[in-house]
């Protein structure tokens, strides 16, 4: 940001420009970088009004303009230090929640009233909070313009302070969101509260004095090299250090504002190589000043700042037709008469859009067909008369386990910070407001209201289906007793486009069948989930968990976490038709956000909670390959597993028999056992696969099986393969040895794994976590689950985990897998919770985006399970006007 172009989108050169331009009263060095861009702005014919706590003089020795103007304002604090080193961090948040917390709203009138008067064209921030709000509440666009925010600052702080100050940070967050872009500068620090942003160079005050005449003032030669360290607000002077430097070394230590000595080039020229290298200077400042044996990382609760206002899985189009409509909305619309939403961003920012949905009825005339009919829906789909019951389910990340679950496998899940949300109510029939063709249907068959269930799901513009759904309860009966689930399958499958429904609605059906739950009211639902779609991620799991215990809890029903994740299976192997496991379901459910869930999937024994260690984090990488665990592959290696357990106890009864009748015929007793008669017995009739260890595998049985098998040869030797969730087909071949192989030494990587994590802290530690996810990975390829996109994925963490480093620095990343159903969708990666390994992530998101043309999204984060969370009763708050 050297100049300002004269035209810009229709901008004539004769129009002059009206900037607001607000700066932080953190020091002055965010004041002498905004002198150098005012003066461009300045200099190309426009105006700028600064607001600023810091001394005139700061700008007015640099510009001399009439079209200059100095508001002295100060709209935040940065932070309270003693010295330039020591920061009082409660200090800090108590003085920000002072200065724009507690007059937050009579700060954005004054403000508002200002711009107005003005005629501010855009707001620029360097980098206040409230400036972005002030600025959208007057209807003008702002941009930021910094290498880091308050929010993540104020996080650190918050950490060491005390979790009760988190508002502040959410409340910062939320005024950026409100910004439309960020120019970032080099050095940046992670800025998930804005939405988008522009790299430019390095913004710098003008030079004062040449190179050569910097070195003859402080008497320092041509031949020496120098190296500047300088920290803001100390006392003058120069002082000139050669200890711990190597020969013909000098440290210039300086005591003013560095700009006024700075010697060097212009970055606008060599942009990159600039911007790296500030960047490379930042990160090693990060690694050198770090404590001993703590890791630089962002905290899980704030990294979910980044859903703030940005949980829509509509179009960016949609979104923004529906922020103007909600900019006055809250969730303090609503009254939560039961429940707590634990300081989760996502769940307020559903409440605010419950809160506004009879708002929608004006924001929509310019929307999009398909979402102007989602948005009326919705507005009118709830009765503000009654509760409201809100429940909230997320995602998972596939640690370890996977397509093991179904064979019995132990498993380690981390429920992700993306999660569904689901709003209920039941209606007296009589009072229900059915939508016009669900009342024209009930007409047409000739009788009074009767229970109907309606749908409303948002985002439905993203994939190819209807945005609502609707049914009489009454088709969930034949005969006065429950559909049966391959009806019902059938039922949901006549319309492609309303398919999804068969997640939701299916919920129903199956606690009408298996808890006898009679419904006689009406049921009107919205759906909202942030989980994306067919990304391996588990969006189906988060949809069911969610849409029962919403369900259940309109009902006064109590279901254990456990049982409904049993029941919402049931939903996806029988209703949905998808064979999966129970891991997803258990995981959306009984999780908790930062732990693994360990669990045993024989069907579902929950072993525990799994801290993960400070030291250690995991990511999510999505391919951009649709991954479905309805699709023929996944199914195909379920069945092969299957197949193999059949024939390993065939074998275990042949070779049972054999000892059994050597024993009889007077063999002797070592003879008898060595196979060992109580295994075999076992292994004869092997309950799950996974109980039968690696070493009797290779022992007994893998040269047995064969590598594949036709479906008719299989079900004419041995009937059937005794999994109620698959069908053989007579003419499929299944791959059988692979598939059998993989879930036996998953079972044995996973325990690893888990023990692993309880481990010292270490390098090696890492590199065997790592060695298990790249062992998991390639035997799912083994299966025939792999995928390009994910193999690729894997092996550009492997390339980051072997480049050479330097001996001082230490590794990142240390192992990537294919996760879940596999065929596409998402990778997990370990590594060292630390700055260098989240840079290495996005490293890697750009060399996909570059050899492959998708830019993946990144899942990091983590957030409570269903049962964690409970349920939310809401109501809408009654006026007293």
């Amino acid at each position: 940001m050297v100049g300002v172009e004269h035209k810009r989108d229709g901008v004539g050169k004769n129009r002059t420009l009206i900037f607001a331009y607000y700066v932080t009263g953190h020091g002055f060095g965010h004041a002498t970088r905004v002198v150098e861009v005012a003066r461009h702005l300045i200099n190309a014919g426009h105006i700028v009004h600064v607001v600023t706590g810091a001394p005139d003089f700061v700008f007015t020795t640099e510009i001399q303009s009439p079209n200059l103007f100095i508001r002295k304002v100060l709209l935040d604090c940065g932070a309270v230090q003693a010295d330039a080193l020591t920061v009082d961090r409660l200090a800090s948040l108590e003085k920000y929640s002072e200065t724009a917390v507690v007059p937050q709203d009579s700060i954005l009138v004054t403000e508002v009233e200002w711009l107005n008067s003005i005629k501010a064209d855009l707001v620029v921030s360097d980098v206040v909070p409230v400036a972005c709000r002030a600025a959208a509440d007057a209807g003008i666009r702002s941009v930021c313009v910094s290498n880091f925010s308050w929010d993540f600052i104020y996080s650190e702080y918050v950490m060491a302070a005390g979790n009760h100050h988190r508002k502040i940070v959410w409340q910062i967050a939320e005024d950026y969101s409100h910004c439309e872009f960020l120019i970032r500068l080099p050095g940046y620090c992670p800025m998930p509260a804005f939405r988008d942003a522009i790299d430019v160079p390095l913004v710098v005050r003008r030079l004062h004095k040449s190179r050569k005449e910097v070195r003859e003032e402080l008497g320092i030669g041509e031949d020496v090299n120098v190296v500047i360290l300088n920290f803001g607000g100390q006392p003058s002077g120069w002082k000139l250090e050669e200890r711990y430097l190597p020969s013909g070394w000098l440290c210039l230590v300086a005591a003013n504002i560095l700009q006024e000595t700075a010697v060097g080039k212009s970055y606008a020229s060599d942009r990159l190589s600039g911007a790296r290298r500030l960047r490379d200077a930042i990160v090693l400042g990060y690694q050198l000043q770090r404590v001993p044996g703590r890791d630089l990382f962002i905290p899980e609760w704030y990294a979910n700042a980044e859903n703030e206002l940005n949980l829509s899985t509509g179009s960016p189009k949609s979104e923004a037709n529906e922020r103007t409509a909600l900019m006055e909305l809250s969730d303090e619309d609503l009254t939560i008469v039961h429940g707590n939403i634990y300081g989760l961003s996502d769940t307020r920012n559903f409440l605010k859009r419950l809160a506004g949905l009879d708002a929608f009825n004006d924001s929509i005339k310019n929307a999009e067909k398909r979402q102007m009919r989602e948005r009326k829906a919705a507005a009118g789909l709830f009765n503000w008369e009654e509760d409201i019951y809100v429940t909230r389910a997320p995602g998972r990340l596939d640690v370890m386990g996977g397509i093991a679950d179904y064979s019995g496998s132990l498993v380690l899940q981390m429920p992700i910070r993306e999660a569904c949300h689901v709003a209920v109510q039941r209606n007296d029939p009589y009072k229900h407001r059915l939508w016009k063709h669900a009342l024209a249907r009930q007409q047409a068959k000739g009788q009074g209201p009767t229970p109907v269930l309606q749908i409303v799901s948002y985002g439905s513009e993203l994939s190819n289906r209807g945005p609502t759904f609707d049914m009489d309860l009454s088709d969930f009966l034949e005969d006065g007793k429950p559909l049966s689930y391959e009806k019902a399958r059938k039922y949901f499958a006549r319309d492609p486009a309303q398919k999804w429904a068969a997640y939701v609605a299916g919920t129903i059906l199956v606690l009408m069948t298996e808890l006898g739950v009679q419904f006689k009211d009406s049921i009107s639902m919205l759906v909202s989930s942030a989980v994306p779609e067919g990304k391996g991620v588990s969006s189906s799991a988060a949809i069911e968990v969610a849409s029962m215990n919403a369900i259940a809890a309109a009902h006064g029903l109590d279901i254990s976490p456990r049982e409904l994740a049993l029941l919402c299976q049931k939903v996806e192997n029988h209703i949905v038709g998808a064979p999966c496991g129970v891991m997803d379901q258990m995981t959306s459910a009984c999780g908790e956000a930062n732990k693994l869930l360990a669990m045993v999937c024989q069907p579902a024994e929950v072993l525990g909670l799994v801290e993960i260690p400070t030291h250690i984090r995991f990511w999510g990488i999505d391919s951009g390959i649709r991954h479905s665990v309805g699709g023929t592959d996944y199914g195909s290696v379920r069945v092969g597993a299957f197949m193999g357990q059949k024939m390993i106890q065939s074998t275990a009864s042949t070779r049972l028999s054999e000892s059994l009748s050597s024993a009889l015929n007077g063999a002797t007793p070592d003879e008898v056992e060595e196979d060992g008669i109580e295994l075999l017995e076992t292994e004869a009739s092997l309950d799950y696969l996974c109980n039968l260890a690696p070493h009797r595998y290779e022992a007994l049985y893998s040269n047995v099986l064969p590598e594949s098998i036709l479906g008719e040869a299989f079900l004419d030797k041995y009937t059937d393969h005794n999994d109620d969730v698959t069908v053989i087909d007579p003419k499929c071949t299944y791959g059988v040895r692979a598939s059998t192989r993989h879930p036996i030494y998953e079972n044995f990587r996973v325990k690893a794994f888990k023990a692993l994590l309880t481990s010292t802290s270490s390098d090696e530690q890492l590199t065997a976590l790592g060695e298990l996810l790249y062992q998991c990975h390639y035997s799912y390829s083994a299966c025939g689950l792999g995928s390009d996109g994910t193999d690729r994925l894997v092996q550009l963490v492997q390339e980051m985990h072997h480049r050479k480093r330097p001996k001082s620095e230490d590794g990142t990343l240390y192992g990537a897998k294919i996760t879940g159903g596999g065929s596409g969708g998402t990778v997990c990666v370990v590594g060292r919770n630390c700055l260098l390994s989240s840079q290495h992530i996005l490293e890697i998101q750009r060399k996909y985006k570059a050899a492959t043309g998708y830019l993946p999204f990144i899942f990091e984060g983590s957030s409570p399970g269903a049962g964690k969370f409970g349920y939310l009763k809401v109501r809408r708050r009654i006026s007293t006007n």
